[in-house]
């Protein structure tokens, strides 16, 4: 074979080579899963933190809950250039109960925020249907089924707020999404370690602080009566030392 061949074909492969060597694409879904509580909590990699809101049509959070949530995001993260939330419409599945795996598929249809840069995100899920694991008379309200992706049963929320002797909608939902964000920021000995003991071993994730946001029942119906008075569970103090020593305020 000519030399001049032989060069063209070295030349050929070093180009494929090269090209394949800069194509930094990743998979969004990969991203979104790669992140972990301190990547939310200080500022080392990402800088700032879009939270996407999708909900079905009359299961969208109040105004005030979406303040809420920026609040509590901006008392809790170091995000030195911004924390946005931006929200938007989705069809409803027809679904009565939802499970992890149907919130995960939904999740890679509607999500169009994802992480990368700077930029962390995090995604919620507004629900018109119940949780697929509820039983008996209590109905869970929120579950963190991902390391970013979090899901509101609202139909659930509005079932159990908004009526006499009740918390309002805004009350329940914000007790709701702070319980749930914290999980993604590793409470309690998820993903955040403990300064000192705390966690419930009859409930994987959660406080032994009745009072705590982490609490286990404020995640389920169960935290409705306690909430009449209109006053969002705080996370404890050993919490809010768990999240510092992460990277959060």
């Amino acid at each position: 074979m000519k030399l001049d061949t032989l060069l063209k074909k070295f030349l050929f492969l070093v180009i494929i080579a090269v090209a394949a060597g800069c194509d930094n694409t990743e998979d969004p879904a990969a991203k979104n899963r790669s992140v972990r509580p301190a990547d939310f909590l200080s500022d080392a990699d990402y800088k700032s933190i879009t939270v996407e809101i999708a909900y079905v049509e009359g299961f969208q959070p109040t105004p005030s809950t979406v303040q809420n949530l920026k609040a509590f995001l901006t008392a809790r993260l170091n995000k030195p250039t911004g924390i946005n939330i931006v929200q938007r419409p989705v069809p409803s599945p027809g679904a009565s109960a939802m499970t992890a795996d149907m919130l995960r598929q939904l999740e890679l249809e509607y999500r169009t925020e994802n992480t990368g840069g700077t930029n962390i995100t995090a995604y919620f899920y507004f629900s018109d249907a119940d949780y697929a694991n509820n039983s008996g008379s209590s109905k869970t309200l929120g579950v963190a089924y991902d390391y970013s992706s979090m899901a509101v049963f609202d139909k659930s929320v509005r079932e159990f707020s908004g009526g006499a002797g009740k918390p309002s909608i805004t009350t329940l939902q914000t007790t709701v999404i702070f319980h749930e964000f914290s999980h993604i920021l590793g409470l309690v000995n998820n993903g955040t370690q403990m300064q000192e003991q705390h966690h419930d071993d009859s409930h994987e994730g959660h406080c032994s602080n009745q009072n705590c946001l982490m609490y286990y029942l404020a995640e389920t119906s169960g935290i409705a009566t306690n909430l009449f008075g209109g006053s969002v569970p705080v996370l404890d103090a050993n919490c809010l030392a768990d999240l510092k020593a992460n990277g959060g305020k």
